[in-house]
Formats: structure tokens, C-alpha cells, sequence
């Protein structure tokens, strides 16, 4: 099969044949179809997060079709549609593991960081944590659902009900989660990179009230505010625009730090909280309300070769919506 391998940090990836892998007891291999790119590639590209497997295969919304079944796999059936998210595995055991907190199980195991991902034409996964996908969904439209949507729609709970909902980054995850905050009844306020009216004209095609620049401070007092982007400075800025008992939600694994503010900024019972990883229900849950709402990718594909251009659009801002790596050759 042909991979894009990540074999030294910060350097390109490079195009590899490898043999094809075999699942093991417990596992599946998915013949990958498309596979969206995260900004978490990004930050394990970069070496932004410490102690990758290397060499690995990036990817971690992969969208493809079960063809091997390892020994003791239950429930899956070959051919059936399936996604693989970041969460590539935990131990079950765990007192996070027994209340629903997978998500932070210390011995978990991450897609496109640990385990090989999905910039490639086949992987293996763990059967446990792969999710079915909705039938009304090609797979490039719905491989960018599997990572940012899913974060996002932690973040959106965890943010609580909020009327009027900033969202800070407006890009893979911010356009989909807009979507299902507007289906829920919010205000959304969409926050991009100074000057950048492409995306603020983007933010309002999909159905935010307003948009501006990450800097400015939005006409009216917000309940609560995700920041997707990975920039610490954002943090002070979005304390200052939610009401007092509003909360900021931060939704990336990587940040950059977060600069000294005046404690008045969180007085008044604002609350300042991130998301880590996401769990199964959390991936249940958003598969079965996306064809509802029902939400719609914007993406741009790219083949498969391409991966590090892809990289280089994301990283540089160039993208509307989500890039996508498709496998046929």
C-alpha cells in the first residue's frame, strides 16, 4: 500500500510502499477511501507534542470500508462503512475508563500519533473505538466530521446554553459546529485571523450573525465562547467578550501560552475550561444529529501525494473549510 510517512519532525513527509497491514485480535483493517486533515496533524507534524511514534503515518479522520476482521471481533462485518477518530484506543479499566471519561484514560493511544493513521490507502484500528458512518455521506464529506466536529460538539456541551455563541477560528471545526449551534437556536459570533474577510464572508454563508476579526470586540455580550484556534492570546480577549457566569471553552490539544491577564477578566463567575480528546458517545452522538441538522462539509480535496501541501494550505491559512486526502490512485 502506499503511506505518507512522518520519519523525522518538521521535515515533509515522504511517500512510502509498505506491506499491507494485518489486524490482530480485537482490530479491523479499513480500506481507507478519504482521510480530512487536522490541525492536530499539524501540531504532530511540527513537533508541537511530545514523544510521537516515529516513523508514523499521520490521520485521524478516516473514513473507509472494513476489510479483515482480526480474531474476536464482534459487531463489524466486512464491507461495512466505518470512521476512525483521534481516540485510537484505552484500557477499559481505568477509574476514568468506568466513568465515561475515556477520553482522559492515561494509557490511551491516539490515531496519526501513536497508532499509524489514515494518509494512506489501509490501516488498522482497535474495533472498540471505530464509529459507523451515516449512509447519507460520501467519504470525503464525511472524514472531517471524525475529529474537529467531534471535538467541537464536546466543546458546544461543555459550553453550556449558550444564546449567543463565539467562535474563535473559523475553520474545519468552526463551520461545522456553526451549523449545529444554528440548528440548536444560538447566535453565532465567528472570529478569524485579523483581515481576513474570505472567512469572515465564509463564517456568514453558514449562518453566523456576525463576523470580524479575532481582535474586535462583537456587538453584544456573549453567554460563551470556543476558541478553536491554537493561539494563547485569544484567551484574555474571549474572557472579555462573554457576560459574567460566561464560559470560555478551549478546543485544541496544542496551544500557544496563554499571556498574564487582570483577574477581573474571569471575576464574575466566568469560567475558563478545555476539552481533551473526545469519547465514543461523543462520536455516537454527533453521527446521529449531523444528518439531522444536517450538517455540510466544505472541503477541498486533495490526492493522496499531496499530503504535504495540504499541510502547507492549513498551516498557512489558505483553506475554506477542510482539506481532504482521497486514496484512489
Amino acid at each position: 500500500m502506499r503511506a505518507m510517512v512522518l520519519e523525522r519532525l518538521r521535515e515533509p513527509l515522504v511517500l512510502r510502499d509498505r506491506p499491507l497491514p494485518e489486524p490482530g485480535p480485537g482490530e479491523v483493517r479499513i480500506a481507507i477511501e478519504a482521510c480530512a486533515v487536522c490541525r492536530t496533524d499539524l501540531h504532530v507534524v511540527d513537533g508541537e507534542l511530545p514523544d510521537p511514534v516515529l516513523p508514523i503515518v499521520p490521520g485521524h479522520q478516516i473514513a473507509g470500508t472494513v476489510d479483515a476482521l482480526g480474531a474476536g471481533v464482534e459487531g463489524l462485518a466486512l464491507g461495512e462503512r466505518v470512521g476512525v477518530p483521534w481516540l485510537g484506543s484505552a484500557d477499559g479499566t481505568c477509574a476514568y475508563c468506568t466513568s465515561g471519561r475515556e477520553n482522559l484514560c492515561r494509557r490511551a493511544t491516539f490515531t496519526g500519533y501513536q497508532r499509524d493513521g489514515g494518509f494512506a490507502d489501509a490501516c488498522v484500528a482497535d474495533a472498540r473505538f471505530v464509529l459507523r458512518l451515516p449512509a447519507s455521506y460520501s467519504a470525503i464529506e464525511v472524514a472531517p466530521l471524525l475529529c474537529g466536529a467531534l471535538i467541537g460538539y464536546r466543546a458546544l456541551r461543555l459550553a453550556g446554553d449558550a444564546p449567543r455563541l463565539g467562535l474563535y477560528g473559523f475553520g474545519s471545526a468552526g463551520h461545522l459546529i456553526a451549523q449545529v449551534a444554528r440548528h440548536l437556536g444560538r447566535e453565532v459570533y465567528a472570529f478569524t485571523r485579523p483581515g481576513d474577510t474570505r472567512a469572515q464572508d465564509f463564517a456568514r454563508t453558514v449562518g453566523a450573525t456576525w463576523a470580524g476579526d479575532s481582535t474586535a470586540r462583537p456587538p453584544v455580550e456573549l453567554d460563551a465562547a470556543i476558541i478553536f484556534a491554537p493561539a494563547g492570546e485569544l484567551v484574555p480577549l474571549a474572557l472579555a467578550a462573554v457576560a459574567p457566569g460566561g464560559t470560555v471553552v478551549c478546543g485544541g490539544i496544542h496551544m500557544t501560552d496563554i499571556p498574564a491577564f487582570p483577574y477581573r477578566l474571569l471575576w464574575e463567575e466566568r469560567v475558563l475550561r478545555s476539552v481533551a480528546n473526545l469519547t465514543r458517545r461523543d462520536g455516537e452522538e454527533f453521527l446521529a444529529v449531523a444528518p439531522q441538522v444536517p450538517v455540510r462539509t466544505t472541503v477541498q480535496p486533495y490526492p493522496l501525494e499531496r499530503a504535504n501541501d495540504a499541510l502547507a494550505d492549513l498551516r498557512e491559512g489558505r483553506l475554506e473549510g477542510a482539506a481532504v486526502l482521497t486514496m484512489a490512485s
